[in-house]
């Protein structure tokens, strides 16, 4: 029996001959063979050194240092020991343990290989699909017809070398080298050296997840067919990410065109056996050592190969659908946790009237409306809270409550505008030189310029961000009593408790930050490589602040989700609607209430994480589809907000192409 041990970055196999001996065992002998790998200059002295802890690189669990080998862990498995010294040595800049407690914390000692597969052609890949093979939901095949298309496209690169053709990207250098002519015997050595010089990426690593995601968007561009990658070449990376192989790829380095070279050209770099690479078997480690282990070798490449693993816009890409994904989840709850609010707030229902949307008809608008009344008092859920204060003398909402629709709504357009815009990026061929095997041409365009995916990126920063710059001001009506008729801060004993009084301070800092992130990133460009690409987009940075501000935003609105909780627990024993009940069961199933201070960090943690996992919308979306039957009835309150001159009610009329009535309800 042996075992992988990995010490301070190297890894040592252990022969425990019988697996008899204990892990207290293996950890000092893997300390002795390190030591004895080093020489005499080694930093680690035997005698001084203590073993912290002993883990298995899957999964992360400590090992008991008494425990068996042959108990605990499997022949050829694989465990990282970290020393009483390695805590300090943390604190540095240290990216591979970052990404990998990263890891560990994501998938909670769970992981486990994907089973199913999914079947890319370059051409129906979604958003939805591309974030689930990031969580390794999914393993990678390639449909007949996206192999075919792969051999026709290599199959005139090799005629044009069998020729002795001059075609840029193929027999030339590339940028401000593409008039010089490549010797074919140098061809092997032109794709090693674009991807070694190109690799010049720095700052923090993507985690696995989002890399997965990365090398799944690259693998579905090459599967179009107009890349000129081999098919050998192509299924040797899909075994890799199969195996969940992964590059170390630092995030900061690219321009958004020629694409993203830079970090592309890292997640080439541990295919070709070189740099760091991750899996969840071997944690950190040499490329060439991690590929080996997986009984995997580095690709070998030939003329336009590497060219064609590096030059796109995928990093863009892949931020971009995992920003658009989480906006579109965020979005539909930040309408919930508004009507919450609304309710606890004691707001009227009546700026959301089908008719006030119908004569400013945006779709968004229309939407958010529609949505805020199925939540709402009506005849359908009626709401004790809402007949509390039916009769006050309240004329107006403020506008956080009021204009949910008009600022909520424009959000929903335009993260429905970007996925489309992402999708279409998603599938689309963006290399430079493209190949058109059916015309039997090489063409030289552009393709590869991240226009259109930065754009929209910093469209969606700043649509998002109004999310939340809503919520924190609901959240300043909450807690302030001279607004909320509340208790101060929605706490018991204002002055011995604080309350949300910091929740509300982050909320406002988080907000803060936004306004500085949503400075567009795309309104810049430097040109680069010597004039020859005089413009680019600077997609990266605004793929990576878009991430930022839906972070920000899930937060703010996880803070104002927990305060509106807090404000019912004052007006109880009402209650509120069904579905607006069913929200605050969800919350309290993982926060009780407040009666007196305690450490709310982790309260706001466990709500963002209801929120991310989509079950704030989950609880509501079938009472929300149940009230927009082809039944309803659109319930119009009594409100001092709404007038009724001469005291006439209107009549129910059926809109037209419906069998929908609605009815004036001045109870």
């Amino acid at each position: 029996m042996k075992v992988s041990a990995r010490v301070r970055g190297e890894w040592l196999q252990i022969p425990c001959k019988d697996g008899k001996v204990n892990i207290n065992w293996l950890g000092g002998e893997a300390i002795r063979r390190f030591h004895k790998l080093q020489g005499p200059d080694s930093s680690l002295k035997i005698g001084e050194e203590q073993i912290q802890e002993i883990r298995k690189t899957k999964g992360g669990a400590i090992l008991d240092p008494d425990d068996l080998v042959k108990d605990v862990l499997d022949d050829n498995d694989f465990v990282s020991i970290i020393l009483s010294s390695d805590r300090t040595r943390q604190i540095s800049n240290n990216p591979e343990t970052t990404v990998n407690l990263e890891e560990y914390t994501t998938m909670n000692g769970k992981y486990e290989p994907p089973e199913e597969y999914i079947f890319l052609d370059g051409n129906t890949l979604s958003t939805d699909d591309l974030v689930q093979l990031g969580k390794s939901r999914y393993k990678i095949k390639l449909t007949n017809e996206a192999e075919q298309n792969v051999t026709k496209s290599r199959n005139l690169i090799d005629k044009i070398l069998q020729e002795n053709k001059v075609v840029y990207g193929i027999t030339t250098g590339f940028g401000n080298f593409a008039r010089t002519t490549i010797p074919i015997d140098k061809l092997e050595e032109l794709q090693y050296n674009l991807i070694r010089s190109h690799a010049a990426g720095v700052g923090r690593p993507l985690s696995p997840e989002k890399t997965r995601m990365l090398l799944a968007l690259r693998i579905n561009v090459l599967a179009k067919g107009y890349s000129g990658i081999s098919l050998a070449t192509l299924k040797h990376i899909i075994e890799a990410f199969n195996a969940s192989c992964l590059s170390l790829v630092p995030e900061q380095g690219s321009v958004g065109a020629s694409g993203d070279l830079a970090p592309l050209a890292h997640l080439a770099l541990g295919l070709i056996g070189e740099g760091k690479m991750w899996s969840p078997e071997t944690g950190w480690g040499e490329a060439k050592y991690v590929l080996e282990s997986h009984e995997l070798s580095p690709i070998r490449l030939s003329a336009k190969e590497g060219i064609a693993l590096i030059n796109g816009t995928q990093l863009i890409t892949s931020l971009g659908a995992e920003a658009v994904e989480r906006s579109n989840l965020i979005a539909r709850q930040a309408d919930v946790v508004a009507a919450l609010t609304l309710e606890v707030l004691k707001g009227t229902s009546r700026a959301f009237d089908s008719d006030v949307q119908m004569i400013r008809p945006h779709k968004g608008q229309i939407a958010v409306a529609k949505r805020l009344r199925a939540l709402l008092h009506s005849d359908t859920y009626p709401s004790q809270i809402a007949e509390s204060h039916r009769f006050c003398n309240r004329v107006q909402d403020a506008y956080t409550l009021r204009c949910c629709p008009q600022v909520h709504g424009i959000a929903h357009d335009t993260i429905e505008f970007v996925h489309s815009v992402i999708t279409t990026e998603m599938n689309s061929a963006t290399d430079n030189p493209i190949v058109f095997a059916n015309r039997g041409e090489i063409i030289s365009a552009g393709n590869f310029h991240g226009e259109y995916p930065a754009k929209v990126l910093d469209f969606l920063a700043i649509a998002v961000h109004e999310l939340a710059s809503m919520s924190e001001r609901r959240i300043e009506r909450l807690v302030n009593p001279a607004l909320s008729e509340l208790p101060a801060f929605l706490v018991k004993d204002g002055g011995l408790n604080s309350g949300f009084m910091l929740a509300h301070c982050t909320a406002a800092s988080l907000v803060s930050e936004n306004k500085v992130l949503c400075h567009p990133s795309s309104v810049d460009s430097l040109s680069t490589s010597a004039g020859t690409e005089d413009h680019v987009s600077m997609g990266c940075f605004a793929a990576r602040k878009s991430l930022s501000v839906v972070e920000n935003v899930e937060q703010v609105i996880a803070i104002e989700l927990l305060a509106a909780c807090q404000a019912i627990e004052f007006l109880r024993p009402l209650k509120t609607t069904v579905p607006l009940e069913e929200v605050y069961k969800v919350v309290r199933s993982v926060v009780r209430p407040w009666d007196k201070d305690r450490f709310m960090a982790p309260d706001i943690e466990a709500v963002v994480a209801l929120l991310r996992s989509g079950k704030i919308w989950n609880v509501v979306r079938h009472h929300v589809d149940f009230y927009h039957a082809p039944q309803e009835i659109e319930t119009r309150v009594f409100s001092p907000t709404a007038i009724m001159v001469g005291g006439q009610r209107e009549k129910a009329r059926v809109r037209p192409g419906s069998a929908k009535k609605r009815k004036a309800n001045d109870q």
